[in-house]
């Protein structure tokens, strides 16, 4: 790992501030900025990284009338066992729970989940060996290489590389606000191909808190290799809204999480074996998958249909 500069930020102002004048980067829990700087994988290497675990109350779990107001340093850990996230917003409960490993839960951070980079292998070989279109270049090795793992839904931005945050497909279907240092941005809005960054914070940009609708019912599902420290092949998770309709989202589909309006649409009338199977065949009826990829658009339809009927059996 090479030399950079530690800075321990006292305010969201003060280190945006500082993340603004240059090669700068944030760090929060660290369990992925840490691994991206030993491997080398971006082509330009901060000379500063800009400690957020220094500003008070950021780290805040709280209940306020009809949301919940989540920290951006909140552990997944504190989220996956909160009482009041549980309550409430029980998808994003379950998806911090099944984040990793429980030594990672406890150091990762919400913020930092939310704001990780795609899990791409060519994105992430050590030493920028491919440099692809999301690093400055001009290809994908993944479009046609060893894509597996990758999109079914096509390209965006030239990557097609699959989103890989578990916490993401559930704030989408609650219906979550990022509050960052300069704005508020829908959760379906927030996550998208931008660079190397797979958000859509610009430089200098912080995310501080979440608010978080409350939802009478939500659940979350994944599925993965494994039970511990594995990224999603497909998760999704489903929400009642206030209005009592249903919001649906899935990710590891395509380079962002995508809400599901197909599938919300095909339980419009109310969730049963049948309109649940609907909505798994409507969810995966515009795929394109790539050569490696076809194996996901029946684990995509399938879990769709068992994440729905587990929120209606459990309402």
């Amino acid at each position: 790992m090479r030399e950079f500069t530690h800075m321990e930020a006292t305010t969201i102002e003060e280190a945006s501030k500082n993340a603004r004048k240059g090669n700068a980067m944030v760090i929060a829990g660290g369990t992925d900025l840490l691994g991206t700087l030993k491997d080398e994988i971006l082509p330009v290497y901060p000379s500063v990284i800009i400690d957020l675990k220094t500003i008070k109350d950021l780290d805040k779990i709280e209940e306020e009338k009809d949301q919940i107001i989540i920290g951006a340093l909140a552990k997944l850990a504190d989220v996956a066992d909160s009482q009041v996230a549980r309550t409430n917003c029980q998808a994003l409960a379950e998806a911090c729970g099944k984040v990793a490993s429980p030594t990672i839960r406890n150091m990762a951070t919400l913020g930092g989940n939310i704001c990780q980079m795609h899990r791409c292998w060519y994105f992430r070989t050590p030493d920028d060996r491919f440099h692809c279109g999301r690093k400055g270049g001009n290809t994908c090795p993944a479009y046609n290489g060893d894509n597996r793992y990758h999109s079914i839904f096509g390209q965006q931005n030239g990557c097609v590389a699959a989103s890989s945050h578990d916490t993401a497909p559930a704030l989408i279907a609650l219906g979550a606000v990022i509050v960052t240092s300069s704005r508020a941005v829908l959760a379906e809005e927030f996550f998208a191909a931008n660079g190397f960054r797979s958000c859509v914070l610009e430089d200098g940009e912080i995310v501080t808190h979440i608010r978080v609708p409350k939802s009478k019912k939500s659940v979350f599902e994944k599925f993965a290799l494994r039970k511990s420290i594995d990224f999603p092949i497909v998760n999704c998770a489903a929400a009642y809204g206030a209005d009592g309709t249903v919001r649906v989202a899935m990710g590891g589909v395509f380079p962002a999480p995508l809400r599901i309006k197909a599938a919300e649409a095909a339980v419009a009338g109310g969730i049963t074996e049948s309109t649940a199977k609907k909505a798994g065949d409507d969810a995966v009826a515009d795929c394109t998958p790539l050569s490696g990829t076809a194996y996901k658009v029946e684990i995509a339809r399938t879990m769709v249909k068992r994440t729905l009927l587990r929120l209606e059996g459990e309402r």
